[in-house]
């Protein structure tokens, strides 16, 4: 299958995020944070992994960047790691840190690739956590302490700034459900943490704005939502969607969630809406939920969506949820600034990968339907570069273009890099 043109303006990119592939948890001043803290309890890593060498990019960086250089991507979503910029999450900024980003954003911009900055991808310092973490509002206003200090260090190289990455996850995978750090299952409870994240983001806006940044913007991991029963699709879609979009975009949050937030919520959504530059668009399957068949906490049941591929991370393979997922933003949100897909990616097993081929082939295809249906789509990021740590399945599932031997991490090129760059190429 061909993979369909596309404007030659557009942005081709890979993504990372620090704590999967950086390493030296323990070097260079970092403190700790809740993934450490997560992946240190027996029970919650598979097969008890952990993240303290990963891919060791903090070190191996530089080869890294050569393999994106010979990609010839146009730029490279990474992510700030806040324990290693302020190691408690306030305070003075640890000098080896700031530092380890100065070397990687110049590695960059010699090699001719714009840098984009996610300045938040979950690891939440464990100090700040301990004080309540995004349960807490102060939690976003130290946020927008360390949003100023990377803007001031950052902004003459980064060229694009997303401040927090998917708060959907944090909410609802690390203080509703518990899957993910901080390991907390608050269920419905955890709606608070979503209004402190999303403040944090508006404070963020200004922060990076007032340090003299280019193009700021966001990342929200969004999924359709399929069912029959009107009711629980509807909840679900305001949970896992509306919360994190509808605040940003319309400045009001969904009228069913208001008593699940903090009180004076109001007042801080001026902040919350603050303009952005482009909207990042995080997509890996749709979500399908039925009514409960039995009482429980939840006004909703998910079920599995059936009769599609699976992946090796048992994720469906859906490439139109995303056609259908741009045109659904685009129709919703009248004002959506240009739309980045800043995730989107596949676990496949092996160096010979035509899985993945396919899959982002067909996902590339459903993103120039959208843009032919009227969605301003203007810039791809697959995730990811390098297989890394998965959160909680730990190394099992391969996400990378580049194949990591955890052992020797010796990376290798697997044959999906090559047809990445072919793509790449032949879309100038």
């Amino acid at each position: 299958m061909p993979v369909p043109h596309l404007p030659s303006d557009f942005v081709w990119g890979v993504s990372t995020a620090a704590f999967q592939i950086e390493g030296a948890t323990g070097e260079g001043g970092r403190g700790r944070s809740i993934w450490d803290t997560f992946a240190a309890t027996p029970g919650k890593i598979a097969r008890g992994e952990h993240a303290d060498v990963s891919t060791d990019h903090y070190h191996r960086y530089l080869e890294d960047v050569a393999l994106m250089s010979a990609l010839g991507v146009d730029a490279y979503r990474f992510s700030l790691a806040w324990p290693r910029i302020q190691p408690d999450g306030r305070g003075p900024v640890n000098p080896e840190g700031i530092a380890f980003y100065d070397r990687l954003l110049d590695a960059l911009c010699e090699a001719g690739i714009d840098p984009v900055a996610t300045i938040y991808h979950w690891d939440t310092p464990q100090a700040l956590e301990d004080r309540g973490g995004w349960l807490s509002r102060e939690t976003a206003e130290r946020f927008a302490e360390y949003a100023a200090i990377v803007g001031e260090r950052f902004a003459d190289r980064v060229k694009m700034w997303i401040p927090l990455n998917e708060p959907m996850v944090m909410s609802i995978y690390g203080y509703g459900i518990g899957e993910y750090a901080p390991g907390k299952a608050l269920l419905l409870d955890a709606i608070p943490t979503a209004h402190h994240q999303l403040l944090a983001h508006g404070l963020a806006v200004t922060a990076l704005r007032a340090a003299g940044a280019g193009a700021v913007g966001t990342a929200n991991n969004h999924s359709p939502i399929w069912g029959e029963d009107p009711e629980p699709v509807s909840f679900l879609d305001a949970l896992i969607n509306r919360l994190f979009a509808d605040p940003i975009l319309l400045g009001s949050y969904p009228e069913v969630l208001h008593d699940r937030l903090p009180d004076g919520f109001a007042d801080d959504l001026p902040t919350i809406a603050a303009p952005l530059d482009f909207y990042g668009v995080n997509y890996y399957e749709p979500m399908a939920v039925r009514a409960p068949r039995t009482p429980g906490p939840l006004p909703f049941e998910l079920i599995p969506v059936e009769g599609y591929p699976m992946t090796t991370n048992e994720s469906p393979v859906v490439p139109d949820g995303l056609r259908e997922l741009l045109i659904l933003l685009h129709e919703r949100y009248p004002e959506m600034p240009p739309m980045h897909i800043t995730e989107n990616g596949c676990s496949f097993d092996g160096i010979h990968d035509s899985d993945r081929i396919d899959f982002l082939t067909t996902h590339l295809t459903a993103v120039r339907e959208a843009m032919d249906a009227g969605a301003d789509v203007r810039g791809y990021f697959v995730w990811s570069l390098l297989d890394n740590f998965e959160w909680s399945k730990g190394y099992a599932s391969r996400f990378g273009l580049v194949h990591v031997d955890y052992d020797t991490l010796v990376r290798t090129p697997k044959d999906s890099f090559a047809w990445y760059r072919d793509v790449i190429k032949q879309s100038r």
